[in-house]
């Protein structure tokens, strides 16, 4: 089969370029005004064509980068019927032709073959760069141990989440988790957060110079919490 014009077949179907396909229609009429008249007979964009602009590379140089269209075959073959003309006649059978290669078992199997190996490739992919997460996720999990919230800041930096502790506990604030109120409970525990066992709260006695004693009210991050709040980051 001679190769009367250029057909893509990167994506998952076949294409050809409007601009090709008006210069080998031999329109008298410019590009732009043919498109827009062929455009009235019901075609959809991002479904028969898709806008581009294929000549990046002269644009960096310096030329002139028109606007193109993608066009699907079947497009591309009821163009040529409406062209009325004998050159639109035999394009369209070669429009029938590369659809009917592209439709060969054989083809058709490459295809599925290929895209399962890019599917492959990107789950892969994601799978490397998420492993770092799951080992530190499966860390926490794993621990019992209540900690201070701005250690869980540390860890979460140290594991590629930019947050340092005030901003951790302003965000804490903001979305329910401590008590954003001024005064003596300011940063504890919203009952929420209790209700879900997401933090505890440290009591220490303070004896003072003058023998009084008061006690001191610090937010830990219990295991569950850490393992909460990391999925949270972490998605």
């Amino acid at each position: 089969m001679n190769d009367l014009i250029k057909i893509n077949y990167e994506n998952d179907r076949p294409t050809v370029l409007g601009r090709d396909l008006h210069r080998m229609l031999e329109v008298n009429s410019n590009y732009t005004t043919w498109f827009r008249r062929m455009c009235e007979y019901g075609f959809t964009e991002n479904a028969d064509y898709l806008t581009c602009f294929p000549n990046l590379e002269r644009e960096i140089h310096g030329g002139q980068n028109k606007q193109d269209h993608q066009l699907t075959i079947e497009m591309a073959k009821e163009i040529c019927m409406l062209q009325r003309s004998e050159k639109g006649k035999q394009i369209r059978q070669y429009f029938i032709e590369v659809e009917s290669q592209f439709n060969t078992p054989e083809l058709v199997m490459a295809r599925a073959l290929k895209m399962a190996d890019r599917q492959m490739k990107k789950l892969q992919n994601k799978l490397e760069t998420d492993k770092p997460k799951v080992i530190f996720a499966d860390a926490v999990t794993s621990s019992k141990q209540s900690i201070l919230i701005g250690e869980l800041a540390k860890l979460l930096k140290q594991n590629g989440i930019e947050i340092g502790q005030n901003r951790l506990f302003s965000w804490l604030r903001e979305n329910g988790y401590l008590i954003r109120r001024k005064g003596s409970n300011y940063n504890m525990p919203t009952q929420r957060s209790m209700d879900k066992h997401l933090f505890e709260i440290k009591e220490t006695a303070i004896t003072h110079s003058d023998g009084h004693i008061s006690i001191s009210r610090t937010p830990k991050v219990t295991g569950r919490g850490q393992q909460y709040f990391i999925n949270i980051f972490l998605s």
